[in-house]
């Protein structure tokens, strides 16, 4: 069954919404919502003031405290869409699973199903979950503020006072994990997204941007997944898809511990 995708809260630039396809209770998305607007440090901003409220929300509702976030760059998932979840449109959009210890299946569960074998949480069921999200996000959007642009990105001042030239510093680090997987890192070591300034995720945009299409691959599959106790660092997974793949390799990456411990 299809269901509608209901909006949950519109903020400048971005929408928190539920997919058509919710796979969790705690399975939301974040949506732009004009499809041509940029992503600059204004945009990126608002993206992370949106991702905020959700996890207060998802954390208010149902008492979830961790959360993954998977996306698609330059990708659309075909087919069974193992691993992945299906796309709710060509509009850049991030599905965020938050989890909790009372959860009757959870999101890697589902992923490791062909998409029409995935049961999708009833609409009816989630009537009460969403009203009261959507409270709590409207409460929170009071309280939460803007995450601050234009502080990455240079050398500090020198102690002596002189100010030095100003050097760029390198936001992300990008490490090559396997054949077509990179894993990109915020330079600075920030163990979760909310720790991440507006520019640091710039830079992850333009990291991706910037990773090789070779071998026929179209875009990537990528799975957020913030530190814990195999790695305090938030990583980025980022597989290199193509309709020509002889083989998902989302199988591979849902079997990595960090990204098995997340969605699992």
């Amino acid at each position: 069954m299809v269901l509608s995708r209901r909006l949950l809260f519109r903020s400048v630039i971005w929408e928190i919404a539920r997919p058509r396809h919710p796979l969790t209770a705690g399975h939301i998305l974040i949506r732009l919502s004009d499809p041509s607007t940029e992503f600059t440090e204004s945009s990126a901003a608002d993206w992370l003031f949106c991702h905020n409220l959700a996890r207060v929300a998802l954390d208010n509702v149902l008492g979830a405290k961790r959360c993954a976030v998977m996306f698609a760059h330059r990708w659309h998932p075909l087919g069974s869409a193992i691993g992945e979840p299906v796309a709710e449109s060509s509009t850049p959009t991030f599905h965020l699973f938050g989890r909790w210890e009372a959860e009757t299946t959870t999101p890697g569960r589902q992923l490791r199903l062909p998409a029409h074998h995935r049961v999708a949480v009833p609409e009816d069921s989630l009537d009460i979950v969403d009203a009261r999200i959507r409270e709590s996000l409207r409460v929170a959007s009071a309280g939460i503020p803007k995450a601050p642009t234009g502080q990455v990105g240079s050398a500090p001042e020198a102690a002596s006072g002189v100010v030095p030239a100003q050097v760029p510093l390198p936001l992300v680090a990008t490490i090559d994990a396997a054949r077509h997987h990179r894993v990109i890192e915020p330079a600075s070591g920030a163990a979760s997204i909310s720790q991440v300034l507006p520019g640091e995720l710039v830079a992850v945009g333009a990291a991706l941007g910037a990773l090789p299409l070779a071998s026929g691959l179209s875009g990537f599959s990528c799975v957020a997944v913030e530190g814990g106790n195999l790695d305090p660092r938030l990583r980025i997974h980022a597989v290199g898809r193509s309709a020509a793949e002889e083989a998902n390799p989302m199988v591979e990456v849902l079997n990595l511990p960090e990204v098995s411990l997340a969605l699992l």
